[in-house]
């Protein structure tokens, strides 16, 4: 076997093929009847056989991932669609996990644990019964099947559980909008934006906004020039969120805000290759502008313009070059960017199209990260 290593976070795919290696011992072990006296039976040697070809395969796959690896350089997702928790997926988490619950019938309320003298009983009675040359298959079904406690048998093959009951239906306050507690103190702006996304007041502070685009307009009325403030806000969690605002007003404040609650509104979720980088080459066009956007190995860094840094930055991108080889306005800029992001193919997308199935082996083995 392989030698052993941390395996916080690798731990089910790594601990489940070992625990295989383990059944399989255990049940040659029953199975071989040579040690006892006994001959070797033909369809057990041909279980072995095939048994030990199986060892060998896991062997092989367990010494071909070093875990040591998967150990050090596995990484935690962070984006906005990751699972809050750890756990392994290929079991049933009574607690967490929404179980097929047994029906009531098999509650028994005058159930309960055998006696020490009912066990002995039980066991005695099975010996009496057992074959003039029994094997080890024998023990293994009688402890397999033998039942612990009285009552019912569905009562303890299949109990009753009363954990995570499923989520009541009608109850107002789970489908009532999000508010912060203090909502007396929060401005009708916020309380209302609040409402439109179901961000709470903490989550909405914690974005990243920037105010990159900012510039006086004039509209030329019969009752002559009338001015205004014009914003362009960017707005993003660092973690795969990122939505653009305009706003524009005679007050620079109002401006202000009206763009920073509008990138809020539009926030939308950018697909990132190994949460640092995009999937494949993009290009964006709006009006004359024409953006190109690379993605780069890690430890490459944002080689790119202003604007585009700092859209990179709200959205949790690390490596990425890009290219303005046409008409550089800002706006535009920053729009045609957005569009890019945006309009990436992730492999799922490919792979749907292709009607294939595609397999990133440096997401699957090393997490990416080499």
């Amino acid at each position: 076997m392989a030698s052993s290593a941390p395996l916080d976070y690798v731990g089910p795919a790594y601990s489940a093929v070992s625990m295989l290696a383990l059944d399989i011992k255990s049940t040659l072990t029953i199975l071989n009847p040579r040690g006892n006296g006994q001959e070797e039976n033909p369809g057990i040697r041909r279980l072995l056989q095939a048994t030990s070809t199986q060892m060998a395969v896991i062997e092989a796959a367990e010494a071909a991932v070093d875990p040591k690896d998967l150990a050090e350089q596995a990484r935690f997702r962070d984006d906005p669609f990751a699972i809050t928790y750890n756990d392994d997926f290929s079991t049933i988490d009574p607690t967490l996990d929404k179980a097929v619950r047994a029906p009531e019938e098999n509650y028994d309320p005058t159930s309960r644990f055998k006696t020490l003298e009912e066990v002995t009983g039980d066991f005695a009675d099975w010996v009496d019964k057992l074959p003039e040359k029994p094997s080890g298959l024998e023990y293994h079904k009688f402890i397999q099947n033998y039942r612990l406690m009285t009552g019912k048998e569905e009562a303890e093959r299949h109990p009753v559980s009363y954990l995570a009951p499923s989520i009541p239906k009608g109850i107002p306050a789970l489908t009532a909008n999000v508010v912060a507690e203090d909502e007396d103190e929060v401005h009708p702006a916020m309380r209302r934006l609040m409402r439109q996304t179901g961000f709470t007041h903490e989550q909405i502070l914690g974005f990243r906004v920037k105010s990159l685009v900012t510039h006086r307009v004039v509209n030329q009325t019969r009752m002559g020039k009338i001015q205004s403030i014009y914003h362009l806000t960017i707005a993003g969690n660092q973690k795969g969120l990122l939505g653009i605002g305009e706003g524009k007003s005679t007050e620079g404040e109002d401006a202000r805000q009206q763009a920073h609650h509008a990138a809020i509104r539009n926030l939308q979720p950018i697909p990132r290759y190994e949460m640092r980088t995009i999937y494949g080459d993009v290009k964006g066009k709006t009006g004359a502008v024409v953006v190109e956007l690379m993605n780069r190995p890690p430890g490459f860094g944002l080689r790119c313009q202003s604007l585009i840094y700092e859209i990179c930055r709200c959205a949790g991108i690390n490596d990425l070059a890009a290219r303005v080889p046409r008409s550089r306005n800002p706006m535009n800029t920053i729009k045609a960017t957005f569009q890019a992001l945006i309009s990436q193919r992730t492999p799922d997308e490919v792979a749907r199209g292709l009607g294939r199935k595609l397999v990133d082996a440096r997401k699957v083995y090393y997490g990416g990260n080499v």
